[in-house]
C-alpha cells in the first residue's frame, strides 16, 4: 500500500490532486486544493492532500500542515509540525469500492507523519459519514449543525418550516423583494459592504473578518463551487446577501449579512427559502446551514426554524 503525498504548491502534484477530485462524484468543495489554500498562511503553512487509490477505490485526505515553531510557546521546536483540516468540514473522503480500512490508512498516515516530524492533527469531520473513511478511536460532537434535506416538493418544504418563517417570507414578498443568484461574483462590492457592516454589528471574531482578496480568490479559483445569493428591493438596492459554497450534492451556508435598516422586511428568510429551492432544483440533496456560536443559541434556533 502506497500513500501519495500531494502539495498544492507543486504544479504536477496539484494537477494530480485536481484529477482525483474531479473523478469523485461528490466533489466536496472542502477537499479542493484552492479551498484549502484560503486557510493556509502563505509562505508558512503547506496545503496538502494524502491520497490512496487502487482500481475504482480512492481516498483523499486534505490537510494544512503548520510549523509549531511559529507559535510563541514553541519557538525552539523546529522542525516540528501539526496539521488540521481546512475550515469547515473534512476528513479522509472515500469513494468507490472499499479497498482499504480506516485502520490501514491511518497507519500509512502515521508512518508519513513520523518521517515529517508531525506530532499531532485535528480533524473537524464531514457531517455525512457515508463520505468518510472511518478511523479507529473516539469522536466527539462539540456543536450541532442544521442540515436541510432538499428531497421535498415545494408544498412539503413550505409546511416543514416553522410558522414564523412562513410568515416572514410572506412579509418579504409583500415588499416586492426579489432574489438573484450570482454565479460569477458580479455583486461582490455590495456583498462586501453588507458583510462588513454585519460583522461589525455582531462584533464578530477577527477570524471571520475576511478581506476582499479572500473573496476574489474564491471567484477566480473555485468556479462552479459557489453562488452568491442577493435580495434586492424594487429599486435594486441589495439588502441581504449570502455566499453559499457548492459541492456536487450539498450546499453550505458560508458568509453573508443583512442591512440593519431592512430587518422589518425579513429579507433573510426569503433568501434562505429561495436558496433551498434553487439548490434542490440544481440537483443538490442537502443544504447545510451550520450551527450557532454556542450550543442551542439564537443563531442555531433561527437556522433550525
Amino acid at each position: 500500500m502506497t500513500l501519495e503525498i500531494l502539495d498544492a504548491a507543486v504544479l504536477s502534484q496539484r494537477a494530480r490532486w485536481l484529477s482525483l477530485w474531479n473523478s469523485w462524484p461528490g466533489r466536496e468543495v472542502h477537499a479542493h486544493p484552492a479551498y484549502g489554500e484560503l486557510f493556509a498562511n502563505e509562505g508558512i503553512d503547506r496545503c496538502m492532500a494524502l491520497a490512496w487509490s487502487k482500481d475504482n477505490s480512492t481516498i483523499l485526505f486534505p490537510i494544512i500542515l503548520r510549523p509549531l515553531s511559529k507559535e510563541p510557546w514553541a519557538s525552539e521546536l523546529n522542525p516540528v509540525w501539526d496539521f488540521t483540516t481546512p475550515y469547515g468540514y473534512g476528513g479522509a473522503y472515500k469513494w468507490g469500492d472499499s479497498g482499504i480500512t480506516g485502520a490501514e490508512f491511518l497507519e500509512l498516515v502515521k508512518t508519513w507523519a513520523r518521517s515529517e516530524h508531525i506530532v499531532t492533527g485535528f480533524l473537524r469531520l464531514s457531517l455525512f459519514e457515508s463520505q468518510l473513511l472511518a478511523f479507529p478511536g473516539e469522536r466527539k460532537t462539540k456543536m450541532s449543525n442544521v442540515v436541510r434535506t432538499l428531497e421535498l416538493d415545494d408544498d412539503s418544504l413550505w409546511s416543514d418550516y416553522a410558522h414564523k418563517v412562513r410568515k416572514n417570507v410572506k412579509r418579504a414578498r409583500k415588499h416586492d423583494l426579489r432574489v438573484e443568484f450570482d454565479e460569477d461574483g458580479s455583486g461582490l462590492k455590495e456583498f462586501l459592504e453588507i458583510y462588513a457592516s454585519t460583522m461589525d454589528r455582531r462584533r464578530a471574531e477577527s477570524s471571520f473578518l475576511f478581506k476582499q482578496t479572500f473573496f476574489d480568490r474564491i471567484i477566480e479559483e473555485l468556479q462552479g463551487c459557489y453562488v452568491f445569493v442577493h435580495v434586492r428591493t424594487p429599486d435594486n438596492r441589495m439588502v441581504s446577501t449570502e455566499l453559499v459554497l457548492l459541492s456536487a450534492l450539498n450546499g453550505y451556508s458560508f458568509l453573508g449579512g443583512t442591512r440593519e435598516d431592512s430587518f422589518a422586511m425579513r429579507p433573510n428568510d426569503l433568501l434562505k427559502h429561495e436558496t433551498i429551492r434553487w439548490l434542490r432544483d440544481s440537483g443538490r440533496e442537502t443544504f447545510v446551514l451550520g450551527g450557532g456560536y454556542g450550543k442551542d443559541d439564537g443563531i442555531y434556533q433561527y437556522k433550525k426554524s
